[in-house]
């Protein structure tokens, strides 16, 4: 079965202004929906992530003044948004639901978060639009629940995954892989296990062959037995903070040749859903909509 971690404080915990990042995560659901490729048993919905989980991999210090709403105003800006009860609340959501979902992936080999990857929190910093690891939390819970002793970050939003490439920079059981383009946020970037910077433009068949060439390469190295997948789709042509020129045809290319590797070597994958920033709202949530589509055939 298809299952997404959803919730309706996914959606709009902020002031009128900085709606238009979240106002995805509660259309891409009612997409979904509204085609009948899912129905309402098709979603869960994550309480708050508990705070001893949280402490297994973000600083007791940061997540304090985050929680408390304490955090100084310099951070605050590096986040991007008002800190409040809501957000807080939402971020730990967020992080619930991936953590949720990785169970629902040993069950039918993949699962979803409407929302999450969220990979520009490291440790003591929040930064980008993310509060709280959500892939980061989830691994580490499997890592302590013992479920898991060997981890594939694949994350491949045009943004570089620094939070997690941080949090996992000194844990040879995870390795983290991110294909970003080069000349983007964040500007200082961190290191990844293995970090493919993308020049400015690069085209859809160019993205392709890189990611066709590598992908089965690092599966067959490491050897994981479990995979997250941050999915962003602001590689999209379209977006306007992305600098590459990917069509939705080849983000669904992307999607599926990633759901066909994990298939094929039977390895349950997490899926977050990562950044989409482009003008119109319906080109963010059908190229979202199609990674839940590839999953739906391949998988069910």
């Amino acid at each position: 079965m298809l299952k997404i971690a959803f919730a309706k404080s996914f959606a709009h915990p902020l002031p009128e202004g900085h709606r238009f990042p979240m106002v995805k995560y509660e259309l891409i659901p009612e997409q979904l929906l509204h085609e009948g490729l899912i129905t309402e048993e098709n979603l869960f919905y994550p309480d708050q992530v508990n705070e001893e989980v949280i402490l297994w991999t973000h600083d007791k210090d940061y997540w304090h003044q985050l929680r408390d709403l304490t955090l100084p105003a310099k951070e605050i800006r590096r986040i991007g948004f008002p800190l409040s009860a809501r957000l807080i609340e939402r971020s730990r959501r967020i992080s619930q639901g991936t953590v949720t979902a990785c169970h629902y992936a040993f069950e039918y080999g993949i699962a979803f978060n409407a929302a999450g990857g969220t990979h520009h929190a490291g440790t003591n910093w929040g930064e980008g639009f993310c509060l709280l690891n959500d892939q980061g939390v989830a691994a580490n819970y499997l890592f302590n629940k013992k479920l898991a002793s060997s981890i594939l970050i694949i994350d491949l939003d045009v943004h570089q995954g620094n939070g997690t490439a941080q949090i996992f920079e000194n844990e040879p059981r995870v390795f983290t892989f991110s294909m970003h383009a080069a000349n983007n946020f964040p500007f200082r970037k961190e290191t990844s296990d293995l970090d493919i910077p993308l020049p400015d433009g690069i085209s859809g068949k160019e993205y392709l062959d890189i990611l066709y060439d590598t992908l089965p390469k690092l599966i067959a190295q490491q050897k994981p037995d479990f995979i997250f997948f941050q999915a962003g789709v602001d590689v999209l042509a379209t977006d306007k903070l992305g600098k590459l020129k990917l069509t939705r045809e080849d983000c669904k290319m992307r999607d599926q040749f990633v759901f066909e590797q994990c298939l094929s070597n039977k390895i349950p994958v997490q899926v977050s859903m990562g950044g989409g920033y482009s003008p119109q709202v319906r080109d963010i949530v059908e190229a979202h909509c199609n990674t839940y589509r590839i999953a739906n055939q391949l998988y069910f």
